[in-house]
């Protein structure tokens, strides 16, 4: 069976760590939406070329551009046999648009990471990025650590990830994103995971989830 699953959370939440462990413990691409607009803006396709006008403008992709991108990424001969998407759909009109493009795929396997705003906010504050080496680096008993664990560089905040900026980033995510819970709750292959727990905890979750699904 295909396994093609979305995976839904607020900023902080992990998705991007579980994304990344699920899809290579079963052999299907991890697309992020970052991953997505890389792609097509290097190889130069037409969607490509107004999303990194876009981009430079400093806007955000609509929902056209966004869907037309992931169109074609899930044609791609990697995804034709399942996909794991990690920040796709972000409003229910791009959640509309992924069951268009699926049609007689495998059914949409949807995980929700649920993470409280307080939770949130000590993991996005406290983690750092390398100035190195690029890699991001999370806290250490709810403290930052001072030196990146990867190279050994010096270690910075994300203008993104101060507080102020984590909460109103957390309200924006309430607004717009947030209503995909309601998409989708219905479905029997929707699961809701505790994401507060640690990395491992989360995995087992997900897993188990995607396996009780898939039974």
């Amino acid at each position: 069976m295909a396994l093609n699953l979305v995976m839904l959370g607020p900023p902080g939440a992990g998705k991007g760590t579980q994304a990344s462990r699920l899809a290579q413990s079963r052999g299907v691409p991890h697309i992020s939406t970052g991953e997505i607009l890389r792609e097509a803006v290097q190889a130069g396709t037409d969607l490509g070329r107004k999303a990194e006008m876009v981009i430079e403008a400093g806007q955000l992709v609509n929902d056209e551009i966004m869907i037309g991108i992931v169109n074609d990424r899930l044609g791609k001969d990697d995804a034709r046999h399942g996909f794991l998407l990690d920040g796709f759909p972000r409003t229910v009109s791009q959640a509309d648009a992924l069951d268009n493009m699926l049609g007689v795929r495998e059914p949409l396997v949807v995980i929700d990471l649920s993470v409280n705003d307080d939770e949130l906010v000590r993991r996005l504050s406290t983690r750092r990025m390398c100035e190195s080496c690029g890699a991001i680096t999370g806290s250490v008993n709810g403290r930052p650590t001072a030196t990146c664990g990867t190279c050994g560089g010096a270690l910075k905040q994300r203008s993104d990830d101060r507080e102020d900026v984590v909460r109103q980033r957390l309200i924006v995510y309430r607004q717009r994103t947030e209503p995909l819970i309601g998409y989708y709750q219905q479905r029997p292959t929707f699961r809701s995971i505790d994401g507060s727990q640690d990395e491992e905890a989360v995995a087992a979750l997900v897993g188990a989830a995607v396996d009780g699904v898939a039974a």
